[in-house]
Parts: structure tokens; C-alpha cells; sequence
């Protein structure tokens, strides 16, 4: 009998909304060849989790790997392991979708692989000790985490290798701890330094567990690995050194382990996650004090004393403290499924409608959007879309179970971003718009039915710690020239592109809809896309005070905020109204208290995103139809009285148009971010800011109506006239 155990777990995954070409890649780059080499080592067995998202896509397009790998699960070689459908992270999302979700995919994995399905994945082992209690309750038995877990419950050394028992409220689960030293020496170093590790263990701890739980795809799509592990023949090697070693180590599962041994003891787990991500959920400067604090351990002379006792102080929901962004997709996602829960508990409720609803919903909360590192996805704008697009399927499924269709308007007040202030939700059969009377009465979200997009996903740009690293490699370069990585190491930065450090602005308010601005007269367009501090008005974030009103045909929300601009008084009234069966919102300004002998410079900004920056298909045009440029444009018109976006792919198209002629700036809002293929920019949105030269009538005011509309792309031979609108047609 081997006196040592070692599992190897992988974690495949693609998130909801990837890319066609990513989830291919990633197939014939990784999981692929993994499973050809270790089909060819009948002695090795592994666990291997598959995401729901990424298992639906190989089921679909892949059956005869979805054949093999069950031909190895019946064989005995291969443990499923299951956990959330959709991949989310479990502190983030409610109890009963918890268990919803591990019991929707544990039933799929055994349809699918015919397996028992007995233990975990926890998403990015993102951990808090109540979870214990929901996954005990879906019928989970282990789950694994990271050895920094157990390390920062007190556990450490040789005691890091079995697993252990923990509760909640009477209710049991096992855990292993992840040695996170497996995690940096496979693939990246030899499997020699495997073998010495594993060989130290095993002369001291006879009888131990120890278990490598990491992404399967590094394994040949993190950058350079396909060369590495397959063409060198890094997992070969590593086969036959587990294959020749079979006398004193032996590969097995989590489930044997767990029939076979008893738990090292009982022990209760600190909220946190693997050590990376604790680090990457700190504010930047935080995380630069972090890393000062860690390279002083690491070079300390008693630095293995001093180690365990040493943890980083992120915490994984604080990524929707650090990102509003985020916040914004976790409270529409918690306001929907509190809205099935009710729904649910009613007798007269179709349960197909809300079936539908509750996988959308499950769907919408796939994690990788909802936070940033190395990995995450929140400055993807496709995968932020992806969610947004399941949550509006959802709140549509929810309108059919309760009868709702044709077309309708309505309005309501509440807390719906969890910032203990009063938002505005106005709703047609069309649109889904949220407002927020406290900041700058802005409108911060905008679904499109029909196309599933909320044209508002947009994403700020705020300082990140790796920021100055890209500033520091270009200063040294000379320029931001591109570079070369090594597998994992620390020691070279890659730039995906040129001039990165031009990218490397913030903004200093949300990058959102009908954002108020006064500007000095000769203010220029490269003065907002160098986010100079140009702002001559209190608006922008300034509190509005709030009345609503409506009917069955129409809804308004109508706000009102006296303030400064350039040092004048004045007082600005903003509605805005949707009718039932319209694609449309009209806003109306109305200017008051204006100086006589004074011009001002009024300009209203609109960010729209949602779509491509970068592609023919999408693209800028004036009301005649003429072509203005991508949607990652720089535009600058004196005189224009309207704008369209067109996205072909998406069949969408938002239509601009307001009440009197003013000047025009348009520009890409591009961030700069950090991925496991190096650094590079990333469109987020477009800018579109009409202004206008004010000056008041003979009673101090002004006025101008917009109007925004989402439609879908009408026929090029079609020859209704695209017209300026008026204040009497608004």
C-alpha cells in the first residue's frame, strides 16, 4: 500500500458569455490533450470539475469528449466533482440559490457522466464558514480550498495534508486543504521538484493526503503552456515520474481518500480564498503596502515562523465596495431572485415560467464578472453583457409568470442599489430604466428588451495597483514597446499594445447617462479625454430632489436641484418619461434663474456601451445616415441635431436626437487592465456629449428636450426620414 496519496484535481471552466473562438481554444489547447495523455496513463486517476457553462458548450459541441471522459468515470479513473451550475461565488448569492444551483448541476453531471457526484468546487475558493450549512443541505460531502485557509485557521506544516471536518449549525463537511506549493512547481517546474517534494512528505508524514487543485487551463492556454506541457512534454514526464514512483505514492480520489482515512481533526475556516485573491480584493494602495509588508517577511531570516501569522487583509466582497460596477449587477441579480422567491411561494404561478426565470437568473450569476485580478472578468465588457443579458431574461420571465405582456408602463420607488438611498425604476414593455435622484440624477442602467443589453454596462477608470508597474517598465523601456513572459514568474511584464500609458487616466465622476456638466466657454474635447479638471458646476454628483408621476400610458420621474454654474445660481429641472409600447425615453431640461448678461456652457453627457469599439459593423452616423466612424471615434461637431449608434451584430440601434442644434464631442472610454496574458486596453464604452452656449429668454430660462431611442436596425432600403424632434412632438 502507498504510504502516500497524492489527488490531482483540475477545475475546467469558461465563464458565461465567452467568446465561441475562447471556449475552441481552449478545447483543442488544454482540456483536449490533458485528457489524451492521461488516457494513455491507465494507472493515474484525477477529479475533474467542469463548469456548467463550459460542460452545456462540450455537450453540444463536443460529445465524443463528453464519452471519454464518462468511459473513464465508469473505468473507475475519474471523480466528477460538482458544485454551482453556473459557477458563482457562493458568499455572493443567496441561500436557496446556492443549493438551486449544486443541485441543478449535480443532477446534470449524473445524466450526463453517469457519475455519483459526492463532492465540490468551491468558486475561487471564495469561503465563509455558513456555507458549510448550504452545502450540507444540496447533499455535498467534501468540498477543497486552499492550504492559506487552513493556515490562517492555525493550521500549518505537515498538518496541511489530509483533510479536515467542519459545521455549521449541526451540519457537516469535509475539507481538504490545496497545497499551494503543487500549485506553483506543476506545470511550471520540472517534475523533479514535484517528485522532492512529495518524497520529503512522505519520509515525514507517512500516510498523508496531498492534493493539487488548480485550472486546468494551464495546462495549455495560459500563455507559452501548450508548448511546454505537451510539445516538450512536460505532462509525460510528469505521468511517468507518478507512474515510477507507484510503490510509496499513490494517485487517488477525494472519495477513496474519504472511505479510506478518518479527518485529521474538526476545524473551523476563516472567511477568505486562495492567498492571490485576498491580495488582488485590496485597494490599490493597500495592495502596494501588502506587497512591501510581504517581500520584508520573505526576506526575514525567520521568515517560516512568521509566515502563517502574516494574511492579507482583502476580503472578497469588498470587490463590490472597490467596483460600484459590480455592486450594481449584484443588486439587480439579489432584487430578481428575492422577486422568484415570492413568486415561487405563490399557488397560481406557472412553475415553467419560472423555471425559465430561475436558470436565467442562475446564469446572471456566473462570478467571473463580478470581480478583478489576474483572472477575473469585470473588465470584460462582453462578459459584463452576458449578465446582464441573463438577468434581463429573467425579469422577462417574471413579467410572463405574472401575467404581464403587451404594452404597458410603470414606476417604482426603492432601494435598488443597496446604498440606503431612494432610486427610481421606470419600465415599459420595451425599456428598463434605473435613476438615481442622489447622485447627479443620473440614469445608471438601460435595459433593451429585445436585444438583452443594458446599453448603461459601463465601467469607470480608477487606479489599479499594477498601474504604476506599467508606468515603471515603459519609463525604463522608452517606450511601451511589447515584451515576453516566463511561465508564472514575476520577473517580466508583458504590454499587449503601444502607448499604454496614454490609457492611464481617471475619471472623476460615474461614466453613466445624463450626467450634468458646465464647462468654460473655450473648453476642448482633448480637455475631456484628459479628464482636466474643467468642471465649472456643482451637478454632476450633486443630490436632486425627487416627485414621480404616471398612468397606464405614461411614467416620469421629475427632479429638480438648485446649484452653481461658473459661479452663478441657477436652478435645473430634469425629467424623464417613458410611454407604454415605446422604444423611447424623453428627457427634458429646463434651465431657471440663468444671468442676463452671462453665456454658459450646458453639456449633457451620455455613455453608452454594450457594444463593439473596434468593428466596422458598429459605428457612429448623423440623421441623414452618413458614416461618422467606429464607435472608438473621436468626434467633434459644431453643429449637430442628432446621432445615431448602430450595432449590426447586436441589430440594435440608439437613436439620438434633441430640440435645438448645439455642438457634439464623442470618444472611446478605454481602461487599462491586467489579464493572465499581460496588460492591455480595453474599450469599455462611448462618450456622447451634446452642449450647448446658454443663454436665458427674457425670464431667465431654458430649455431642451432629448430624446433616446432603441430600436432594432431598420432595413437599409427603408425611407422613413430620421427628423429633428420637436418640443411640441415631446
Amino acid at each position: 500500500m502507498s504510504n502516500l496519496r497524492l489527488i490531482l484535481a483540475l477545475h475546467n471552466h469558461q465563464p458565461v458569455g465567452n467568446f465561441e473562438a475562447v471556449f475552441e481554444t481552449a478545447y483543442r489547447d488544454s482540456y483536449l490533450p490533458f485528457l489524451e495523455v492521461l488516457e494513455r496513463h491507465p494507472e493515474i486517476a484525477f477529479a475533474l470539475h467542469t463548469s456548467g457553462p463550459l460542460l452545456e458548450w462540450l455537450v453540444d459541441q463536443k460529445p465524443d469528449y463528453v464519452a471519454r471522459v464518462r468511459g473513464l468515470v465508469e473505468a473507475g479513473r475519474v471523480e466528477i466533482l460538482g458544485g454551482g451550475y453556473f459557477e458563482p461565488i457562493m458568499t455572493m448569492i443567496p441561500h436557496v440559490d446556492r443549493v438551486g444551483q449544486i443541485r441543478a448541476f449535480t443532477e446534470y453531471l449524473e445524466e450526463v457522466f453517469g457519475a455519483r457526484v459526492r463532492g465540490m468546487w468551491t468558486p475561487e475558493r471564495v469561503w465563509e464558514q455558513h456555507l458549510v450549512s448550504a452545502f450540507a443541505e444540496a447533499g455535498v460531502e467534501y468540498t477543497i480550498l486552499d492550504d492559506f485557509h487552513f493556515e490562517r485557521a492555525g493550521v500549518s506544516g505537515d498538518d496541511l495534508f489530509g483533510y479536515y471536518l467542519t459545521e455549521d449549525e449541526g451540519r457537516l463537511l469535509k475539507v481538504f486543504p490545496g497545497s499551494e506549493t503543487l500549485r506553483y512547481t506543476i506545470p511550471f517546474q520540472e517534475p523533479h521538484a514535484t517528485y522532492e517534494f512529495l518524497r520529503g512528505l512522505a519520509a515525514r508524514r507517512p500516510g498523508a493526503t496531498v492534493v493539487f487543485a488548480d485550472d486546468g487551463e494551464k495546462f495549455g492556454s495560459w500563455p507559452e503552456t501548450h508548448e511546454h506541457v505537451y510539445k516538450r512534454g512536460w505532462l509525460n514526464r510528469f505521468c511517468d515520474m507518478i507512474v515510477g514512483n507507484r510503490d510509496w505514492l499513490g494517485s487517488t480520489t477525494f472519495g477513496r481518500t474519504v472511505d479510506a482515512t478518518l479527518p485529521l481533526g474538526k476545524l473551523y475556516i476563516a472567511d477568505g480564498s486562495y492567498r492571490e485573491m485576498t491580495e488582488w480584493a485590496l485597494p490599490p494602495a493597500g495592495h502596494r503596502a501588502y506587497e512591501q509588508a510581504a517581500r520584508s517577511v520573505r526576506q526575514h531570516d525567520r521568515s517560516a515562523e512568521i509566515k502563517p501569522f502574516f494574511r492579507a487583509g482583502g476580503f472578497w466582497r469588498n470587490f463590490k465596495a472597490r467596483y460600484p460596477e459590480s455592486d450594481e449587477m449584484y443588486a439587480r441579480m439579489l432584487g430578481l431572485s428575492k422577486r422568484l422567491a415570492a413568486l415561487a411561494a405563490r399557488p397560481d404561478v406557472d412553475p415553467d415560467y419560472l423555471e425559465a426565470a430561475r436558470r436565467e437568473l442562475h446564469r446572471g450569476q456566473c462570478n467571473c464578472p463580478y470581480w478583478h485580478g489576474a483572472f477575473g472578468g469585470l473588465y470584460l465588457p462582453h462578459l459584463r453583457g452576458a449578465i446582464y443579458q441573463a438577468l434581463i431574461a429573467c425579469h422577462d420571465a417574471l413579467d410572463e409568470a405574472e401575467g404581464r405582456d403587451g404594452p404597458r408602463v410603470s414606476l417604482e420607488v426603492g432601494d435598488f442599489n443597496l446604498d440606503a438611498r431612494q432610486e427610481v425604476r421606470i419600465e415599459n414593455d420595451r425599456l428598463i430604466a434605473f435613476v438615481r435622484p442622489a447622485q447627479g440624477g443620473h440614469l445608471y442602467e438601460l435595459d433593451v428588451r429585445k436585444a438583452g443589453v443594458n446599453v448603461l454596462a459601463t465601467l469607470d477608470r480608477r487606479p489599479e495597483a499594477y498601474h504604476q508597474t506599467i508606468l515603471d517598465v515603459i519609463r525604463a523601456r522608452g517606450s511601451a514597446e511589447q515584451g515576453a513572459t516566463s511561465f508564472g514568474g514575476e520577473d517580466r511584464v508583458v504590454l499587449k499594445q503601444d502607448n499604454l500609458d496614454d490609457l492611464i487616466v481617471y475619471d472623476d465622476h460615474p461614466r453613466k447617462a445624463l450626467v450634468d456638466h458646465f464647462y468654460p466657454l473655450d473648453v476642448s474635447l482633448d480637455d475631456l479625454i484628459a479628464c482636466r479638471n474643467v468642471e465649472r458646476g456643482d451637478f454632476v454628483t450633486g443630490a436632486y430632489l425627487t416627485r414621480v408621476r404616471g398612468d397606464d400610458a405614461r411614467a416620469a420621474v421629475v427632479m429638480e436641484r438648485p446649484g452653481l454654474a461658473d459661479g452663478h445660481p441657477v436652478r435645473i429641472r430634469k425629467s424623464i418619461e417613458a410611454a407604454a409600447g415605446s422604444p423611447a425615453l424623453v428627457i427634458r431640461y429646463e434651465i431657471e434663474d440663468l444671468p442676463p448678461d452671462a453665456c454658459l456652457h450646458f453639456a449633457v453627457e451620455i455613455n453608452l456601451a454594450g457594444m463593439a469599439g473596434r468593428a466596422d459593423d458598429r459605428y457612429y452616423s448623423g440623421l441623414s445616415g452618413e458614416r461618422l466612424g467606429t464607435l472608438d471615434s473621436r468626434i467633434d461637431r459644431p453643429h449637430m441635431e442628432g446621432l445615431s449608434l448602430t450595432d449590426e451584430w447586436l441589430d440594435l440601434v440608439a437613436d439620438l436626437t434633441w430640440t435645438k442644434p448645439c455642438g457634439l464631442w464623442c470618444f472611446p472610454i478605454e481602461t487599462v487592465s491586467q489579464s493572465e496574458g499581460g496588460f492591455e486596453g480595453v474599450y469599455q464604452s462611448s462618450a456622447v456629449i451634446p452642449h450647448w452656449h446658454v443663454v436665458g429668454d427674457e425670464a431667465g430660462r431654458w430649455e431642451v428636450a432629448i430624446r433616446m431611442s432603441f430600436d432594432s436596425r431598420k432595413p437599409a432600403a427603408d425611407p422613413s426620414p430620421r427628423h429633428r424632434a420637436s418640443l411640441a412632438e415631446v
